[in-house]
């Protein structure tokens, strides 16, 4: 979605490979399986749009130099953890941190400005140990993949919000947006006033 958007200097981290339970819930297809995850999005995005996609295939750590928006969407929220404190949190070069979580019919995204301290308070207080997340009988987190297009969706689209007001545009970014989809209830908070830098 974002580099159907424009978006140019994409850089894609994963060291994991694509296995067959990905597809369910992530734009992988049979032909993906066995792949470096990172390599098979940057080829997938190579095949419908013509931008810079740049695809690391080793495990992002916080060590690594990102840049102005940082999409942090890892598997366990011990690797979140890392990566902020070592990576984004107090790094004046990362504008915007955009992190979601899911269940199987609900899901959160937040959209974090990681130099504002009140940003920071708040969205780690939202943290919990990755041991506490929903799981199902087979150990692995409980998703389902039309929840996954919603969140992908909200994720976006705090992008979009964030770029429109970074370019003088009127409004507010949902610092936190949490979905549930049956009943179908959307909540949100903003943590503090949006700081153009």
């Amino acid at each position: 979605s974002l580099a159907k958007l424009g978006v140019e200097h994409l850089h894609l981290w994963d060291f994991d490979i694509v296995e067959g339970h990905n597809l369910a819930n992530q734009c992988f297809g049979v032909s993906d399986i066995g792949k470096n995850k990172a390599e098979a999005l940057r080829n997938r995005i190579l095949s419908e749009v013509d931008t810079a996609v740049s695809a690391h295939s080793v495990r992002a750590d916080g060590t690594e130099l990102f840049g102005d928006v940082v999409f942090l969407l890892t598997d366990t929220m011990d690797s979140r953890r890392q990566i902020w404190e070592r990576g984004i949190k107090l790094k004046p070069r990362v504008q915007l941190m955009i992190e979601t979580r899911m269940g199987v019919d609900v899901g959160r995204v937040y959209a974090v400005q990681p130099t504002l301290s009140g940003h920071i308070k708040a969205w780690e207080e939202t943290l919990y140990a990755s041991d506490e997340a929903v799981r199902s009988a087979c150990g692995t987190s409980v998703t389902v993949g039309p929840t996954a297009d919603i969140l992908a969706g909200y994720a976006v689209w705090q992008f979009v919000r964030w770029h429109a007001i970074l370019n003088g545009g009127e409004g507010s970014l949902d610092n936190e947006l949490v979905f549930a989809v049956y009943p179908l209830t959307v909540f949100n908070r903003t943590f503090q006033s949006f700081v153009r830098s």
